[in-house]
């Protein structure tokens, strides 16, 4: 016996049906298939259907036009613009590459290898004019004699202002940082008996490292176990690398001046936690 085929029931439909029909297949996916593959029956779409076409790649953002500069302006503004618990570093920072531009732009030093004789005329801590002209013991602390001077210099000082200066606070940094130039300044000129030409922050850096060390003896600054330990590491990768360095070999480095400084820098800083009042509880 045979079973009788079901009728299709688009068989009779218009093409225009069929069309109106397979565009209904989002709400009523069965009628539009059976419209779509009657319309194909009748070979007026292909069969296979062409796949989506692929979605391109992403494309990469080109960098905004001046990004980079905006980038560098950012940097600089962090570092450079005073703020609350970063006031004087950046004063400082400012106030050692000023005197070492200017000997360039106004003075025609060599940057790269300046002189005694230019460092002498800029205000170095010469121990033939001291007498005389006693500010050398400050603004020889603001000279430097290359490049590669005053990058280790302020490297350093910049470190050390973003670790701690907030905890010791603006204006004792300052204070310190200003003393303890003098300090080494003074032992520099004591130790070099037979006359010494000297420039560089290095003094008061130290000085610095000394009110540092202060604060972790005393436990000033309300330091955290983790601070202390950092400010440790700091302390011991600068001042005992510079220290060693300096008797390493004929490097002129200024032993004398950096030890002057964390004795001055220790001191005041010591003195200065003794006065400080204890927090409120």
């Amino acid at each position: 016996m045979e079973t009788p085929v079901p009728e299709n029931p688009f068989a009779h439909k218009t093409n225009a049906e069929l069309l109106l029909l397979a565009q209904q297949a989002g709400r009523y996916p069965a009628v539009g298939a059976a419209a779509l593959l009657e319309l194909q029956r009748r070979g007026l779409i292909p069969t296979e259907l062409p796949g989506k076409p692929a979605s391109p790649p992403p494309a990469v953002a080109a960098e905004p036009e001046g990004s980079t500069l905006r980038a560098v302006g950012r940097l600089l503004r962090a570092v450079f613009w005073p703020r609350r618990g970063y006031a004087a570093t950046p004063l400082l920072l400012l106030a050692n590459l000023l005197p070492y531009g200017t000997m360039g732009a106004l003075g025609g030093v060599n940057l790269l290898a300046p002189s005694g004789a230019d460092l002498i005329a800029w205000g170095s801590n010469f121990s033939g004019l001291v007498r005389a002209q006693p500010w050398r013991l400050v603004s020889g602390t603001f000279l430097h004699s290359g490049p590669a001077h005053l990058f280790l210099n302020l490297s350093a000082l910049l470190l050390l202002g973003l670790m701690a200066e907030a905890k010791a606070g603006s204006g004792r940094w300052l204070l310190v940082y200003l003393l303890s130039g003098v300090g080494g300044s003074l032992a520099s000129l004591w130790w070099h008996t037979q006359g010494v030409n000297s420039v560089g922050a290095s003094g008061a850096i130290f000085g610095l490292y000394g009110m540092v060390l202060a604060m972790l003896l005393t436990r000033g600054g309300a330091l955290s176990r983790q601070e202390r330990a950092g400010l440790l590491g700091l302390l011991l990768y600068f001042a005992l690398g510079s220290l060693v360095s300096g008797l390493s070999g004929p490097t002129g480095t200024d032993n004398a001046a950096h030890l002057g400084g964390l004795a001055t820098g220790l001191l005041t800083g010591l003195l200065i936690q003794a006065l400080r009042r204890p927090p409120l509880q």
